[in-house]
């Protein structure tokens, strides 16, 4: 094993394996990947902090086998921040908290490309300070299909006084996110509220859009993933990478630029790779940064 060492903050870190290619078709290496969340650490860490970390590692890279890891490894650094969060069945768990950069980094040396938290710190589990509607195409639906739902989707939110934001998924669909912000709102409040609206578009739009969970539901669809707000359910938290054949973020939109490239028709212009996350990151600065502070509450349905 080729091993270095760093200094970060302090702290001395072994990284290894800088060389091994993890998205072999695209020519991404663990030291790729490694600067990349140096530069985006900015703008991801205030997503990541106080949060249960459920780390999707890669090995041997994006082309082999994965797995999901909560479990914060017990070969840790000493100075790696952790909590433990109680599970559905009375189980405690010890997860990673990514509160800063070292931290960041020896995860990511660990080749976990995809980092996944909970919609609530962990210090308060059952108050998720989001509720989110993850947009999922079924084929032949695609993104762009994802995009008119998540106008239409933002639309109605706004006439019911709600703020939203949205993100690329990194993969084929997109998440609305609405901030809440309060510590009276519960997941049973942020279930109920999304599992009605997204009846609501599946009943006004029943060519575009479908609510139930059933595959054969999905084809040529959008479906609507209210059951994301669950306390046990993770999402690809913002400006992380994905395990794809390229190294795509993702990555937040203001809804205007949505708009614009729903217009032009083209999938891919709504793939953001690593290198302009960064870029457009360093350019216009967190627009996801209202998700972690406005407050709002849901209205009765």
């Amino acid at each position: 094993m080729n091993r270095k060492f760093i200094e970060l903050a302090g702290r001395r870190l072994p990284l290894s394996n800088l060389e091994k290619d993890l998205y072999p078709s695209y020519g991404f290496t663990k030291a790729h990947i490694l600067e990349y969340y140096r530069g985006i650490a900015p703008f991801i860490l205030p997503h990541l902090k106080d949060r249960a970390l459920t780390l999707k590692r890669y090995p041997e890279g994006v082309e082999k086998d994965f797995f999901f890891e909560k479990r914060c490894p017990g070969h840790r650094p000493a100075w790696v921040k952790t909590a433990e969060v109680p599970q559905d069945k009375g189980e405690r768990i010890t997860f990673c908290v990514v509160n800063d950069l070292e931290t960041l980094i020896w995860v990511e040396n660990l080749a976990s490309l995809e980092l996944h938290v909970p919609l609530a710190r962990a210090g308060s589990p059952g108050t998720p300070d989001s509720m989110v509607f993850d947009l999922d195409p079924g084929d032949p639906a695609n993104v762009l299909d994802c995009a008119r739902v998540a106008l239409i989707l933002r639309d109605l939110l706004f006439r019911m006084g709600l703020a939203s934001y949205v993100k690329t998924s990194g993969q084929k669909g997109l998440h609305v996110f609405v901030p809440l912000n309060r510590k009276d709102t519960t997941f049973e409040d942020t279930k109920t509220f999304s599992k009605a609206v997204a009846g609501i578009m599946q009943k006004h739009y029943p060519d575009l859009v479908t609510a139930k969970m059933a595959k054969q539901e999905r084809i040529a669809k959008v479906f609507i993933n209210w059951s994301q707000n669950y306390a046990s359910k993770t999402m690809i938290c913002v400006y992380s990478l994905r395990g794809r054949e390229k190294p795509y973020v993702s990555f937040p939109l203001e809804w205007r630029e949505l708009e614009n490239l729903a217009g032009q028709g083209d999938p891919e212009r709504l793939q953001v790779m690593h290198s302009e996350a960064v870029r457009r990151a360093e350019e216009k600065g967190d627009l996801f940064r209202e998700v972690l502070v406005k407050e709002q509450m849901l209205p009765h349905l």
